[in-house]
């Protein structure tokens, strides 16, 4: 199957042609671990996640890397700050962000690469800069002259309007040029006790070495994919391609991906904003992660989306009514379908029948459309051309895409704790005296201590959530 995506650095829509047959090698810019990543961050981090599945799905070997940040001026600020080592600090945001993909039903990618385990390798692309005079020291550190690499900018497409400038001068670094950035700082107070040795004087790596170091250490000089939110392809992966090309003289990345933001109330998120939300909040609201991640698969990744505890409330829903209408298929597929084997070929409309699993393929390797397959997967429900058995066995093949993983959820039949059978006990009795209110607010209160309630013809079915 000929998957096809839009490349940030052409500015089309093309077909992915792999380096290596049969293979795929994507870098994600992972998470800077100073703190907790918020739900913007996770866009991305499911965009990777489902780029990465399309690619299973249609049987690629994947070798997916992720870096983390765990050494940069917002980590070390924080760690003296709170009196606390690098190590200790990165590494508890770190395991934080786990879990939230855990919870996300995120694969955890074939490599997790952290920053300080690959200061060897960032020195020496800086070495080689230097010998090649592309990059040049001042008193505070090692610059990349952005006038010795022409193509600078080639995929950002920049104009250097005022807005640029003021985003790039960085008063307090001695540079010939403003638009210079950092390969290398020399010690200060400021860093404490965190240096590395190197030959052109000790000091740290600045954060956009960082990934072009990594990325070619876990997947070549060239390689084919790189993913990233839309707000790192200028400065950092502009400036990655500058250092990467200058320093190997080839072409570092195929095909760059890039996804959209998600905006609270029309403004981006950011913590500077002080207007960005968690998985935990979510959690908090009564939201399930995986409701989070139906959400986000409603809208294409290159679309930016807004934000609201209404609009998730509505994915949770509908997240809710696949899951019942998976449950009833699997209920239903025992019994009934027994009966109807004899039908086939019998009644006209047969041929109109829908290949569903050739329109999956033919979605998602357009640009890894999400909305589209998910549109598809509520026909497939409805459709009564199709037995039940086999719209189970579909809808079970689209969740290795989508990663919902309905199958896990529906056989969740836990013991469920007696406190929570009490309040399901008083929302039957509420429900039978058409005490609505009541009955909404105690399903409310079960779904905060963690559990969903599933109304059916037999009373209420109670799942994990």
């Amino acid at each position: 199957m000929v998957i096809t995506l839009y490349n940030t650095l052409t500015g089309k829509k093309e077909e992915f042609k792999p380096l290596k047959k049969g293979k795929v090698g994507i870098y994600n810019c992972g998470p800077t671990v100073w703190d907790t990543a918020h739900i913007g961050n996770f866009r991305t981090f499911i965009m990777d996640d489902i780029i990465r599945r399309v690619f299973g799905y249609f049987q690629y070997d994947v070798d997916q890397v992720m870096n983390i940040t765990d050494i940069d001026d917002k980590t070390i600020k924080r760690s003296i700050e709170e009196n606390k080592s690098l190590e200790e600090l990165t590494k508890y945001y770190e395991n934080l962000f786990i879990e939230d993909l855990e919870s996300l039903h995120i694969l955890k990618p074939k490599k997790i690469l952290n920053a300080r385990v690959y200061i060897k390798e960032m020195i020496e692309i800086i070495s080689t800069l230097l010998d090649k005079g592309i990059a040049y020291k001042t008193k505070d550190g090692v610059y990349f002259s952005i006038e010795k690499f022409p193509d600078y900018g080639k995929m950002a497409n920049i104009k250097l309007d005022n807005e640029v400038k003021e985003r790039i001068i960085n008063d307090n670094y001695d540079k010939d040029n403003p638009r210079d950035f950092s390969l290398w700082k020399f010690h200060t107070e400021d860093d404490g006790d965190i240096y590395y040795e190197a030959p052109f004087g000790k000091g740290r790596p600045g954060w956009h070495i960082e990934c072009s170091a990594m990325s070619k250490a876990s997947l070549g000089e060239t390689i084919d994919i790189h993913t990233g939110g839309i707000d790192l392809l200028f400065p950092h992966h502009t400036n990655e391609i500058a250092q990467s090309e200058a320093s190997t003289g080839k072409l570092f990345v195929r095909y760059w991906i890039h996804g959209a933001f998600i905006n609270i109330s029309g403004e981006k998120m950011a913590k500077s904003k002080g207007n960005f939300y968690k998985i935990q909040d979510i959690k908090d609201a009564g939201i399930s992660p995986l409701a989070f991640r139906y959400w986000l698969l409603t809208s294409h990744y290159r679309s930016p989306v807004n934000f609201t505890f209404e609009a998730l409330q509505a994915s949770q829903t509908a997240f809710l009514r696949l899951l019942e209408a998976y449950i009833d298929l699997g209920n239903t597929s025992l019994d009934k379908d027994s009966t109807h084997h004899h039908h086939h070929g019998d009644h006209g409309e047969d041929h109109e029948k829908v290949d569903y699993k050739k329109e999956f393929e033919k979605i998602i390797s357009d640009d890894f459309n999400m909305p589209e397959a998910l549109a598809l997967t509520w026909n497939l429900i409805k459709d009564t051309s199709i037995e039940n058995k086999d719209k189970l066995d579909l809808i079970n093949d689209f969740d290795k895409v989508f990663g919902l993983d309905l199958k896990e959820l529906s056989e969740i039949k836990t013991d469920i704790p007696e406190e929570i059978m009490a309040l399901v006990e008083v929302r039957e009795e509420a429900r039978k005296n058409k005490e609505w209110e009541k009955s909404d607010a105690l399903r409310k209160e079960i779904e905060n201590r963690g559990y969903i309630v599933k109304d059916g013809e037999n009373g209420a079915e109670i799942i994990k959530k």
